[in-house]
Order: C-alpha cells, then structure tokens, then sequence
C-alpha cells in the first residue's frame, strides 16, 4: 500500500523511498515523478487534488479502498494553504516533500540543488558572453 511517498513494507514498517527516488532521479527528476504523481490525482476540471479525487484515484490507482470523506478532507486539509479546500500541483509538491523523514533530514542539500538546478541555463542554451570592462 503506497503511503506518504514510501510503502509500507510486508512487517508494517513504514519505508521513505522518497529518498531513494531523488538520489536516482536527481532533484528535477524527482519534481517531475511529484509533478506527475500530482496529475494522477488530480480532477482535471479543476486542476487540483480535492477530497474527491483523492478518494477516487486511492482506490483506482492506488488500490486503498475505503477512504472516508473525512480522511480524504483531512489528507488535503494537511497541504492545503491557501484554504481553497484542494491541493495546487505546488501544494502537493511541498507537501509530499515535507511528509518524508528522509528528503526533510537532508533539506539543506536539496535545497541546494534546487537553487543550483533554477540558477543553470537551460539545456542546449549558451551562457551570455561576459560584460567588457
């Protein structure tokens, strides 16, 4: 059963494979999977995880049957900031990241690598030639 960006291993013990995924992926891979993960659960009238969604893609995706109203309001409640009762793709991404003890014990790196990955020319691009003194 996946959960929380890791799955919960034949013992019951909770595995953080977020950590896993971006040291193989890199940051950006990893931003995309989430991005991706994102669209899965998303109503694609609203573009935004709602309750609803939630509850439909857990069982049909997911395969976590059951999930009440209530434990789908609150999942989105936990990431929801601007109060408009749904996730934003940014909301899950954050809130995915903030909710793996691996990836949030080495924030500082991956904060890091973000601001690296944001501050580089995008690929096949040449860098401005430097100012003449």
């Amino acid at each position: 059963m996946a959960e929380r960006g890791g799955e919960v291993d034949g013992s019951g013990a909770y595995e953080d494979l977020l950590p896993v995924m971006a040291g193989r992926l890199g940051t950006a891979g990893l931003l995309e999977e989430l991005r991706a993960g994102f669209r899965v659960l998303a109503d694609p009238a609203r573009g935004a995880i709602t309750p609803e969604s939630l509850r439909r893609s857990a069982e049909r995706v997911l395969g976590v049957a059951g999930m009440t109203a209530e434990e789908a309001e609150a999942m989105v409640g936990e990431g929801d900031h601007d109060g408009d009762g749904a996730l934003s793709e940014r909301e899950f991404c954050v809130l995915m990241v903030r909710l793996s003890p691996g990836i949030m014990a080495d924030a500082e790196g991956w904060l890091e690598d973000a601001i690296a990955d944001e501050m580089l020319p995008p690929a096949g691009s040449t860098p401005p030639p430097a100012a003449a003194a």
